[in-house]
């Protein structure tokens, strides 16, 4: 998809079987078997979902992976072979604040803070990491099978992104997956769930290599809103890849939006609708 284009609508993600080579470089089939009647985009999402209310500096070196805030600073994870990381960063300058590297053969991917530790995964490698937030000095590591993407807490349980419908709940002190949440947009998997984060007792999920946000209720695994930030950023730099990156803002009432590559990083406030 090229930038400033309209994004694809939701029934986009949900497709038949095929090959694709993701901007990892990873080729990946991405398979379902129900057909979907085709719908009116602006019925799914518009610029009408938010406002932008203030838009800060960011890195456009780092190829966010995951995103959040405790205590008015700014948690990433980058990602890219030889040049992931896990970083404080200043919110209103961008500015670097500290960084720890992982190994050069690891890719960095999703962030959580949970109970006072951040935890970060590998996209390939089968490992988490978790650091003191304070100093980013590494605390434990745990194992896990297949691939990472996303991670998120709700202060009780962890979750976990793969790239597909489905997002593992997991337990933290272990990463015990304790059950397995399929998510479903109008009855069909929506696939390639990316970055995570709950907001106002919801699971917000970027669909990969889109504009759009779902926002998904934990129980069921029901998308109840497709969010679509196509206006959000359309005259995006050449080097600026994807949209990735969710977090919320320190006095919990808006989100900050970033991309991979992005030099800017937007704070948003959402806009109530009963369209799904």
């Amino acid at each position: 998809m090229g930038f400033g284009e309209a994004a694809p609508s939701p029934e986009a993600m949900v497709v038949r079987p095929r090959l694709r080579v993701n901007s990892h470089g990873a080729a990946h089939a991405l398979a379902c078997a129900v057909a979907l009647v085709a719908c009116a985009c602006e019925r799914m999402g518009s610029a009408a979902d938010f406002e932008i209310t203030a838009t800060y500096a960011h890195d456009a070196t780092a190829y966010t992976q995951g995103l959040l805030t405790a205590d008015s600073v700014l948690y990433e994870s980058t990602g890219r072979y030889g040049v992931s990381d896990v970083r404080r960063v200043h919110i209103r300058t961008g500015e670097v604040l500290a960084r720890t590297p992982i190994a050069a053969n690891q890719f960095g991917e999703g962030l959580a803070m949970h109970a006072g530790k951040l935890y970060q995964l590998t996209w390939k490698a089968g490992a988490a990491y978790v650091y003191a937030p304070e100093t980013l000095a590494p605390l434990d590591s745990f194992r896990y099978t297949g691939e990472g993407w996303g991670l998120a807490s709700d202060a009780s349980r962890l979750y976990m992104s793969d790239g597909s419908d489905s997002i593992r709940v997991l337990v933290p002190e272990t990463f015990a997956v304790e059950r397995v949440i399929r998510v479903r947009y109008r009855g069909a998997p929506l696939l390639r769930l990316n970055e995570l984060e709950v907001f106002a007792g919801m699971l917000l999920a970027n669909v990969y290599e889109s504009n759009w946000i779902a926002q998904i209720e934990i129980g069921s695994g029901e998308v109840l809103r497709m969010l679509n930030f196509s206006d959000l950023y359309p005259r995006r730099p050449p080097r600026a890849d994807v949209m990735n990156g969710i977090a919320v803002t320190p006095d919990g009432t808006q989100l900050l939006l970033t991309g991979k590559l992005w030099p800017t990083m937007f704070q948003v406030r959402l806009r109530s609708s009963t369209t799904p």
